[in-house]
């Protein structure tokens, strides 16, 4: 079982073609602050960050904002969060956003999101986070990629147990819940 106190999220800086994504995220976010768990997250007002930091806040949420220097210089740093914590650099915001989480959520997202998450779901494996990490599957976002992490299994390049080790959910009810009761896998060699 894990205990959600804040989830560390990671998503875009931009929005996306389709208002589904907006939507979505405002969605997730509102029902993560209803459920009483804060949110840690990049610090950017703009984009899908700024739209989850935005419902969270919205719904009486707590939303905790990591963003570096170089970024606030460029005055996308959400002034509106309940904490703004101005790091030195990119590396230093991963590690508060490692520390500060109970666990991981990607939204959809472009590069910089791939990059977080399969940076943290590499620690999972290693043991340098003991902690769940998840893919909010909305609008079947993350289906090609689950498909590419397929066939990386099927091919012997990942092991079943670490593809077993993410939550998959497209609602945010259902992975608020399969975060709750998650626990590590099983590992095989």
């Amino acid at each position: 079982m894990t205990n959600l106190t804040q989830l560390s999220i990671f998503t875009g800086g931009a929005s996306g073609h389709d208002l589904t994504y907006q939507r979505e995220v405002r969605r997730f976010g509102a029902a993560v602050a209803q459920a009483g768990i804060g949110i840690v997250y990049g610090g950017g007002k703009v984009g899908l960050m700024g739209q989850v930091a935005d419902a969270a806040l919205e719904a009486g949420g707590e939303v905790t904002g990591i963003i570096p220097e170089v970024l606030t210089e460029r005055e996308v740093a959400h002034q509106g969060l309940t904490h703004l914590e101005v790091v030195p650099d990119m590396h230093t915001r991963k590690a508060r956003l490692g520390e500060l989480g109970d666990a991981f959520v990607t939204l959809p997202g472009g590069m910089g999101t791939l990059e977080e998450l399969f940076e943290v779901w590499t620690w999972q494996y290693l043991g340098i986070y003991a902690k769940p990490v998840a893919l909010y599957n909305t609008k079947g976002f993350w289906n090609p990629l689950l498909k590419m992490i397929d066939h990386q299994v099927a091919e012997g390049f990942i092991a079943g147990w670490r593809r077993d080790a993410l939550v998959i959910a497209d609602t945010p009810e259902d992975l608020l819940d399969q975060l709750r009761a998650w626990e590590p896998p099983a590992q095989d060699p």
